[in-house]
């Protein structure tokens, strides 16, 4: 069985809240989307000259710590923005090099691109504590390699949709019987949601991505599962993704404050994925 915990909310406060920006610029593109026309670079672009610093922008306004998953491609490329994040106190963990699929990768290529993220990370002096893997996928081999290297947590599954867990790594999957799964893992997953992330309903990518969706949809769907994940017992969290090339658009913003507004009046506590994981426990 799963193995789930709960987070200890300061008191005052009804739910965890962490706010993650995957600052992909132009690595989402170059790896997971096969783009690198000018044009679709420049989209990363806007990202990290226009999207980051309007979003840090907003998150100093609320006196708000986040989390930035950063690939290292990103760092490479826009290094002052990155040392930016850092200096204005949120967290960065890692998010592969170049946005890479990591499912179909051999064991060796895999803990090459795991190593060249820390190495990108490890020039601006950051050691992460914390995984996302880009385009929220696994290989066979990733939990292993985590716990190898001493991550504390993960947010890249989708076991839960408010709870924390310790994943399981699938040994066996088979179509005729049951799956096999192995001992729960010393890591923490923060599970994320593609309905919790803003990249899907707003991004257009001709022949791969309709996006461009109402902002009003969104914001409803955000507050929907934020005030669910409020109005259970105790323990919760609410796990948002957003991209700086996407919620740092004139049309995001608004909406994306409304909701930090909402979340603020009804209780949250906003922290770094650090942060709650300090905070996770499981009950005996």
């Amino acid at each position: 069985m799963q193995v789930t915990g709960k987070v200890k909310i300061p008191n005052g406060k009804r739910v965890a809240v962490n706010i993650g920006c995957d600052f992909d610029a132009a690595s989402v593109w170059m790896g997971s989307i096969k783009r690198s026309s000018p044009v679709y670079l420049s989209r990363g672009e806007f990202g990290a000259e226009v999207g980051a610093p309007r979003l840090l922008k907003l998150f100093d306004k609320y006196q708000i710590k986040t989390t930035w998953f950063i690939p290292g491609h990103t760092v490479d490329t826009h290094t002052d923005v990155c040392k930016e994040v850092f200096a204005r106190g949120h967290e960065i963990g890692h998010h592969g090099y170049v946005h890479e699929d990591i499912t179909n990768l051999s064991y060796e290529e895999e803990v090459k691109i795991l190593e060249m993220g820390l190495e990108s990370l490890a020039k601006i002096g950051i050691k992460p504590s914390g995984y996302r893997s880009p385009a929220w996928d696994y290989s066979p081999n990733t939990l292993s390699i985590l716990e190898k290297y001493g991550f504390r947590y993960d947010s890249s599954l989708m076991g839960n949709d408010i709870y924390p867990y310790r994943p399981r790594p699938v040994l066996e999957v088979n179509m005729d019987k049951a799956n096999v799964f192995g001992p729960p893992s010393s890591i923490v997953e923060f599970p994320v949601s593609w309905f919790l992330d803003d990249f899907p309903t707003q991004e257009f990518v001709l022949g791969f991505l309709e996006g461009m969706r109402s902002t009003q949809e969104v914001f409803e769907r955000w507050k929907a599962i934020f005030d669910y994940a409020c109005d259970q017992e105790d323990g919760a969290c609410f796990i948002l993704t957003l991209h700086p090339q996407t919620s740092g658009r004139a049309h995001m913003l608004p909406m994306l404050e409304r909701l930090i507004q909402h979340m603020s009046e009804k209780g949250a506590w906003f922290a770094t994925l650090d942060e709650i994981r300090n905070a996770y426990y499981e009950e005996n």
